[in-house]
């Protein structure tokens, strides 16, 4: 599997978190969109967003002048599928064996 070190290492950080959950409740912000309302200069916002474009949890789209920022879920994906899902479907086939117990014995 693809190594996730670069995904927790962006991720471990409350600004970062804070400008990924600005992206996504709308993506593509530019940068000085992402400062606005930031307690970080905005030197400070681009170094974020670069670890955070290395962890490639951000992608970038050049638009005219602009560049435009855009959530990249699917590295927290693969984290929940390798961190999450494999112990989800143990949970999962409990209650269906429970399900289909009570079921036997009141049926």
């Amino acid at each position: 599997m693809k190594n996730l070190d670069p995904v927790f290492k962006a991720l471990a950080d409350e600004s970062r978190r804070g400008l990924l959950d600005r992206l996504r409740a709308r993506n593509g912000l530019t940068l000085g969109e992402l400062c606005e309302r930031q307690d970080m200069t905005r030197q400070a916002v681009s170094k974020h967003l670069a670890i955070l474009e290395e962890a490639n949890l951000v992608v970038t789209v050049k638009r005219g002048r602009e560049k435009l920022h855009y959530l990249n879920p699917v590295p927290i994906h693969a984290i929940a599928e390798r961190w999450i899902g494999k112990y989800e479907s143990h949970r999962l086939q409990a209650l269906s064996d429970l399900k289909a117990s009570l079921e036997k014995r009141n049926g």
